[in-house]
């Protein structure tokens, strides 16, 4: 009988709920999630009790292993402050900690919530209108002067200027007292992070549980993005407005975020260096020149936004951008300098600022803070200083020291450092009350066991107002003290389900009937994305080739004739080739296997299969936005398949490797070509594989089809370019040079031979947008015709290694004319490495 979704009597559901919650205690002194007081469960996590208890523990098992083969193959990840290596995107990517336990909450306690974010959104982003504005809080006292322009993130240069701090989205930390009530640990408003964590989570989830959310009623996430999108459009000057999201690369802690949330909302993923300063306007550059930015949806630190007027020392900014948004001409969102109002000096004036700002009490207040600038509030601090947690009062450059630490906790000589300190500049301090977090359920050997836990909501001002997503991003953390809770080492993170009385109505973001305006190119192409994609496919290519060498080596070897004329002579040039190819070390005193393996997994060996997947998902890594969910699993299957260091046993294993491998960049080519928009994007892909393909056939003839050549290099040759059936069909004599060189070199209608690459070349650079409006071919497009005519009016029988180099010559110059002509200049694309092959 095949196994059912639900299987067990009551009495075996019971067990089953018994086993869960077996040794389930809640943390002395604080609230927990799960479990009342009594031992009683809160009936709003009856549901989903119920649901696991009819599972089997193995059936329960694969559930999560559903949500986490989501993750795995949608690649989610994220990296730590610090990690990685400024030449590889990828070292520090950390796989996605998913709890598979969500955190339930109830509509009524999740309008309250909803209501309190809110109205801090709205308190915070009038404070940051008042601050570049008119400053009238300053001036009539409410807030002292030092608590702002103490802070990194007051930018002066944005005083006076028309939507200068203003926010669009905004996050809150909140934390669960023991009282149950939920406080505001801090404020999120320079560029907040996790919303697309939080839809990451809620896809897992949904993998693994999609009944629950329809038993449970819990309230979708697409209405949120809808309305955060429609309030960037609504700022715009134009119709169909160009949005960026401003990125600061592949290096920053959530890269991954940043690239899926450009997807899904349709935005264009940019870096710094893609923008530019032109005629008082933001434009994007393209290969098709510059283009105007609309809007600008900045990840990056407000002082990085601009080196001109702010950082000097700012590589990630756009020299200018502040004198664009003095002029209008461009929406930063949130706007620079918004990130005054996330210093923790800031905490304690709070509760009068909402009264005398919006004329309301803080429906969510904060723990009771004291910015030590403050003559009184230093004196109470110093009178009860070891009741207190201690943190800098404005953001720091080192994220781990700007965590609150409890006095307490500290050495009596650092503790009388610290009097001192507060005494002498208590304006960089503020002390906290502290918050003993609440806790929520985890999975720890097939039992819940409770852990502290933090809420992100957030809240994007939208056409209607502020809308405050109906979830959030929960972090957990691993062990019992969790005074803060952020993305380290041992951190989980969990989906956040709120539930409702009545049933929900699925929420989509494609656009209603009545406002679809029809379209068959999606967008523009930024020249670093058509750098990246152009380099993605040459080093997939790359790949193939090195994985073709070591399967007709292998195969010639498991298929040994000693005996047949050139077997010898052409085993020696391929193992020679891959060691010129820079695929694996000279082959002196190494048998084939050996050779074989480096040329399969050796990363240091610039030219073998596992080095060019490297670099070809280092290139991928920072057009995530760009790639398909199945075209990045494909890139996980070959990092699977090729890596090392391994040795394998024997020819035939290695052979099978190299096999599979091929396979799976065989599906990758069949993706692209199969399920790629035929616009600008698949062009440079295309393009850079054309090159790279032209390239690695004439050096394989080069090698293997001089006029001596025994048979059996001829064939080896047919066996590289994958032409074995083709000449067999065509011709009943064996393998004779002039066939040979025909097929792999001239043929157009052979998709492995030089000609056939040439034509396409021709065709797909035919189809780029030019520059010139004066009628003349730019250099890409004139190399191509060259080639073209060379190809089309070359004749076999004159073919040799001197004509041979040429043609390869030819191509690795239209490489380089394409570089000048269509990508930044004066930047690298991710993982490009110049490779002088043999």
């Amino acid at each position: 009988m095949p196994i059912q979704g639900r299987s067990g009597s009551a009495r075996v559901r019971g067990e089953r709920r018994a086993a869960l919650l077996a040794g389930y205690r809640p943390l002395a002194g604080a609230h927990d999630e799960l479990m009342a007081p009594d031992g009683s469960v809160h009936p709003r996590w009856e549901p989903l009790l119920a649901e696991w208890s009819a599972l089997t523990g193995e059936q329960l098992h694969r559930r999560f292993g559903l949500a986490d083969r989501h993750a795995r193959d949608t690649g989610v990840s994220y990296r730590i402050h610090g990690d990685g290596d400024p030449d590889d995107p990828l070292a520090g990517e950390r796989p996605w900690p998913l709890n598979h336990v969500p955190l339930v909450l109830t509509g009524a306690e999740w309008r309250t919530i909803a209501a309190g974010v809110a109205q801090r959104a709205q308190l915070l982003d009038a404070l940051l209108a008042d601050v570049y504005g008119r400053g009238s809080l300053v001036a009539e006292g409410l807030l002292p002067a030092a608590a702002i322009t103490g802070s990194p993130d007051y930018l002066r240069p944005l005083q006076g200027t028309p939507g200068a701090g203003r926010l669009q989205l905004y996050a809150a930390d909140l934390g669960r007292g023991p009282d149950g009530r939920w406080q505001v640990l801090g404020d999120r408003a320079q560029a907040p992070s996790g919303a697309g964590y939080a839809l990451e989570n809620r896809l897992a989830m949904g993998r693994a549980f999609p009944d629950l959310f329809r038993t449970m009623n819990v309230e979708r996430l697409a209405g949120f993005f809808q309305g955060f999108r429609a309030g960037l459009v609504s700022r715009a000057r134009r119709v169909e407005p160009r949005i960026c999201l401003l990125t600061p690369g592949p290096l920053n802690e959530s890269y991954f975020e940043q690239a899926y949330l450009a997807r899904y909302l349709g935005f264009l993923l940019v870096e710094g260096g893609d923008l530019v300063m032109r005629d008082g306007r933001v434009h994007v550059r393209t290969i098709a020149g510059f283009k105007r930015a609309d809007v600008i949806w900045r990840r990056i630190d407000g002082d990085f936004a601009d080196p001109l007027e702010l950082n000097a020392r700012s590589a990630l900014g756009v020299a200018g951008l502040v004198e664009a948004v003095r002029r209008e001409s461009v929406v930063v969102a949130n706007g620079l300098g918004s990130g005054v109002v996330e210093a923790r000096a800031l905490t304690g004036f709070l509760p009068r600022l909402s009264r005398a700002v919006i004329g309301e009490e803080l429906i969510l207040p904060s723990p009771a803070s004291f910015w030590c600038g403050d003559p009184q509030a230093r004196a109470q601090v110093l009178e009860r200083l070891d009741e207190l947690d201690i943190a800098p009062a404005f953001r720091t450059t080192d994220e781990a020291s700007g965590e609150p630490v409890p006095v307490a906790s500290l050495p009596a000589a650092e503790r009388a450092r610290l009097r001192e300190t507060i005494a002498r500049r208590g304006l960089d301090l503020v002390a906290q009350e502290r918050l003993r977090l609440s806790t929520m359920p985890v999975v720890q050997d097939g039992r819940l066991t409770p852990r502290p836990m933090t809420l992100r909501v957030f809240a994007a001002a939208t056409p209607d107002g502020w809308q405050v997503m109906p979830g959030g991003f929960c972090r957990i953390a691993e062990s019992g003290d969790g005074r803060a809770v952020a993305m380290r080492s041992g951190v989980r993170s969990s989906d956040v389900w709120v539930t409702s009385d009545q049933p929900v109505e699925p929420v989509t973001l494609l656009p209603s009937r009545d406002a679809i305006a029809i379209r068959r190119i999606v967008g523009i192409l930024p020249s670093r994305a058509a750098d990246n994609l152009f380099w993605l496919g040459r080093y997939l290519e790359r790949c193939e080739a090195t994985l073709r060498l070591v399967r007709a080596l292998l195969g010639r070897l498991i298929n040994a004739d000693d005996q047949a004329p050139g077997h010898a002579e052409a085993i020696a040039r391929l193992a020679r080739l891959l060691s010129a190819w820079g695929a694996a070390p000279a082959a002196k005193g190494r048998s084939i296997v050996a050779q074989a393996a480096s040329a399969l997994y050796d990363v240091e060996e610039y030219g073998s299969a596992a080095a060019s997947l490297r670099e070809a998902r280092r290139t991928a890594s920072v057009i995530r936005e760009r790639l398909s969910v199945d075209a990045w699993r494909l890139f996980g299957d070959l990092q699977r398949q090729l890596s090392g260091p391994r040795k394998p046993s024997s020819e035939g294993e290695a052979f099978e490797i190299a096999d599979s491998a091929l396979k799976s960049l065989a599906a990758f080519s069949g993706l692209s070509q199969e399920n790629m928009v035929r616009g600008a994007g698949w062009r440079f892909l295309d393009i850079g594989r054309r090159l790279e393909r032209g390239i690695a056939t004439c050096r394989f003839a080069r090698h293997f089809a001089e006029a001596s050549a025994p048979d059996n290099c001829l064939d080896a040759l047919l066996d590289l370019t994958d032409s074995q059936i083709t000449y067999r069909s065509r011709y009943m004599v064996g393998v004779e040079l002039q066939p040979v060189l025909d097929l792999v070199m001239l043929d157009p209608y052979n998709p492995r031979s030089v000609g056939f690459q040439i034509e396409r070349l021709h065709a797909e650079l035919a189809a780029l947008p030019s520059l010139s409006d004066n009628g003349m071919l730019e250099e890409p497009q004139r190399l191509a015709v060259r080639l073209s005519a060379e190809v089309r009016t070359a004749e076999a029988a004159r073919l040799d290694r001197a004509s041979i180099l040429l043609f390869e010559q030819l191509l690795m110059g239209l490489s380089n004319a394409v570089a000048e002509r269509y990508f930044l200049q004066n930047a690298r694309p991710e993982g490009a490495r110049a490779t002088q092959l043999a």
